[in-house]
């Protein structure tokens, strides 16, 4: 999906991403919403997410072997 561009500022990459792994992602907070897209490749545009969504999508990660 691709949609606006949002400032650098807002985007925070994950405490989990180790230096130079390449399998990066940032976050960043939309007006009660949660932005995620790829590090990497930021111009690829994000997808956003209501924060319900968000903590599931998290919750089901976790759960995973």
């Amino acid at each position: 999906m691709n949609t606006p561009e949002l400032p650098r500022s807002l985007w925070r990459k994950s405490t989990y991403s180790g230096g130079d792994e390449g399998e990066c992602i940032e976050l960043a907070p939309l007006d009660g919403r949660v932005g995620i897209r790829d590090s990497k490749n930021p111009s690829a545009g994000h997808i956003i997410l209501t924060r319900q969504t968000f903590a599931a999508l998290l919750t089901r990660l976790a759960a995973r072997p």
